[in-house]
């Protein structure tokens, strides 16, 4: 709803200034010797103008369509955990809960914690954290890498080598050079690449109903 009515306020306010530059543009030029320079500057205005409307909302629809798709990947994310299973070390005790973390620039906002917001996977609540550094992170389950870490993702997949996360990320070839899973969209919708290679390294094991619907890709083939 929140998103309907962002949009809904875009188009009107668009709809106001195109009125506006509309009718500015329309105003006739009182004739005098000047009046052909008035009819090129009101048509210049007429198109710069036009020109502006498009950029506008241009602009908008690419910013709602980013946002739309960040949501269904926060939904992703959240599926990936009931298709996953870690080994029992992955958790300090039977009460430890499921973390989603983010590593890097986070393009989800708050629509990660509204997608886990009160549910549960497999008697585990779930938890989301956010990470500068690749250092930072001790225990996490799922970790989205944000494409504003690609130049340091041969480094990041190194330190994550061998320990029990499932990696996510859209950056260019992440499954083909070491990480999990990657997502990719095509003519507006979401697929995914996942390396049961590194999956397996990492002691993880990802059900059947998952890998119907992904592209398997292996290390060493790239």
């Amino acid at each position: 709803m929140a998103l309907l009515a962002r949009t809904l306020y875009t188009a009107r306010l668009g709809a106001r200034l195109g009125k506006r530059l509309w009718t500015a543009t329309e105003q006739k030029p009182v004739p005098n010797r000047r009046s052909g320079l008035m009819e090129i500057g009101s048509v210049f205005q007429l198109q710069l103008g036009k020109l502006f409307l498009f950029v506008f909302f241009a602009l908008n629809l690419s910013a709602h369509a980013q946002t739309a798709e960040y949501k269904l990947k926060a939904v992703y994310l959240y599926n990936f955990l009931q298709y996953v299973d870690w080994p029992p070390d992955a958790f300090a005790n039977e009460q430890s809960p499921l973390i989603i973390g983010v590593l890097g620039v986070d393009p989800f906002g708050k629509f990660l914690e509204e997608t886990v917001m009160g549910e549960t996977v497999k008697h585990r609540r779930i938890e989301v954290r956010r990470y500068k550094s690749v250092r930072e992170i001790r225990n996490v389950h799922v970790l989205f890498v944000s494409a504003s870490e690609e130049d340091k993702l041969n480094s990041i997949l190194e330190d994550l080598k061998g320990r029990s996360i499932l990696s996510v990320s859209d950056a260019q070839d992440f499954a083909g050079r070491g990480g999990i899973i990657r997502f990719i969209t095509e003519n507006n919708k979401i697929r995914f690449k996942i390396n049961l290679d590194t999956a397996r390294a990492a002691n993880l094991s990802i059900s059947s109903k998952l890998l119907q619907l992904a592209e398997i890709v292996s290390t060493e083939k790239q």
